[in-house]
């Protein structure tokens, strides 16, 4: 029987990869503490250290955030501009049972009422 694969938080893998980058203790000893394969330990170190450059790119942050408003903004233009199609469409609709009703008896009728 194989066993299950064991998934760790990503707060739990910062916090390993600090333990091994401050150096006080080895990465075996870590490991040991903690229950990990040191191998595990070693790829979530070299993922950290790869991931590390972006993390200082100020630049690049502030154009992502900048391009997802761009995007979310786009997205609420289109919804706001089919609800005024949408609207244009029912008050156009209105203004002529308006003028059909009150073509023939002088008062609208709206909707499907019926005179006595």
């Amino acid at each position: 029987m194989s066993k299950l694969r064991k998934h760790y938080p990503a707060t739990f893998k910062a916090q390993i990869v600090q333990e091994v980058l401050a150096e006080e203790r080895t990465i075996g000893q870590i490991a040991a503490e903690h229950g990990i394969h040191p191998n595990m330990i070693r790829k979530w170190k070299t993922a950290a250290l790869a991931a590390m450059p972006a993390a200082f790119d100020e630049e690049s942050a502030a154009k992502r955030h900048l391009e997802a408003i761009q995007a979310e903004h786009e997205r609420e233009k289109e919804v706001l501009y089919a609800e005024i199609g949408r609207l244009t469409t029912q008050v156009n609709w209105l203004q002529k049972k308006i003028a059909a009703g009150s073509a023939g008896t002088g008062t609208p009728r709206l909707g499907r009422t019926r005179e006595p």
